[in-house]
């Protein structure tokens, strides 16, 4: 793997290059967040290793602009000595695939590493959805049923893929609300109203529905036959 690794701690920087090189890995540092940032953004890695606590940025700040603003969605280990649960909530929404306190055992980040990265890949051979006759292409972010498009904003779309991932098991609706807002969700019932949005578009023109409203639960999206529908 080519590794990243975005720490200012340069005895674990020296750690993490002799035991990872030995291995066959190759690996650039950046000191500061801002710094990480530019490397992460303009060179190709395999995974990224990211301390919480940084000069310039911090690596929440850091994984956020990566992530929203660069669209960049290699894999992202989080190292910190913050180990309570709203540290670790913090880490995992601003979009952290893992997280590892400090200190911690090499081969165990290793490990944890190879894991993601073979998440990846299998995320990779399988960039379309699909249920029943509804597809969903991730990487072009086209949407059809039948064979026929259908036209999708942005929330409707993450909301599809979120209910076609889960299907057929039932979302929640803090789950969906989480997709779309992070932990800021708006005032208001915008769930409803996308959802509503998202029915009439996937379901409107056909006789068999996918999406289903489990009253004070969530949705799920799976067959339902016509009648049961109304």
């Amino acid at each position: 793997m080519r590794l990243l690794v975005i720490e200012d701690n340069r005895n674990l920087v020296a750690n993490l290059f002799a035991y990872f090189e030995a291995r066959g890995h190759v690996l650039d540092a950046a000191p500061d967040g801002i710094t990480g940032l530019h490397l992460a953004l303009t060179q190709p890695y395999d995974a990224l290793i990211l301390d919480w606590m940084l000069p310039r940025m911090d690596g929440p700040e850091v994984l956020r602009k990566l992530r929203n603003e660069g669209q960049v969605d290699m894999p992202v280990i989080m190292l910190t000595a913050r180990d309570e649960l709203p540290d670790k909530l913090e880490g995992f929404r601003a979009g952290a695939d893992d997280y590892l306190t400090k200190p911690f055992d090499l081969p165990e980040l290793e490990i944890r590493l190879e894991s993601l990265q073979a998440r990846v890949q299998g995320r990779a051979r399988s960039r379309v959805l699909e249920v029943e006759d509804l597809r969903l292409d991730l990487s072009t972010l086209e949407a059809s049923r039948g064979g026929k498009p259908v036209h999708l904003f942005p929330a409707g779309r993450k909301l599809l893929e979120v209910l076609m991932r889960a299907s057929p098991t039932v979302v929640s609706r803090e789950q969906l609300e989480l997709a779309l807002w992070g932990d800021e969700p708006p005032d208001g019932d915008m769930l409803r109203s996308h959802i509503y949005e998202l029915r009439r578009e996937v379901d409107g023109p056909f006789a068999v529905k996918l999406i289903q409203t489990l009253p004070r639960v969530g949705y799920r999206l799976a067959r339902v036959a016509a009648q049961d529908d109304r």
